[in-house]
């Protein structure tokens, strides 16, 4: 079976391993942002990310680092 056939169909892509899931759910990410199509949220969604920018601008301090995030997520695997 060569790699065409074998991501073809969800049936084949539940047997693939998590890193080959998580390779192929990249390769949809990646597709979706270099896509020109618009992507149309809810309004659920709006108001989420809405609050997200609030409670960031009146938190600015209260951030950490990129870094210090992936150090302590490594530290639990």
């Amino acid at each position: 079976m060569n790699d065409r056939t074998k991501y073809n169909s969800i049936e084949n892509i539940k047997e693939l391993s998590v890193a080959e899931k998580i390779l192929i759910v990249e390769d949809i990410w990646e597709s979706i942002l270099s896509s020109k199509e618009e992507i149309i949220l809810s309004d659920e969604q709006k108001e989420e990310l809405d609050s997200r920018v609030e409670n960031y601008n009146k938190n600015t301090n209260d951030v950490k680092p990129w870094s210090e995030v992936k150090k302590n997520i490594e530290s639990h695997l």
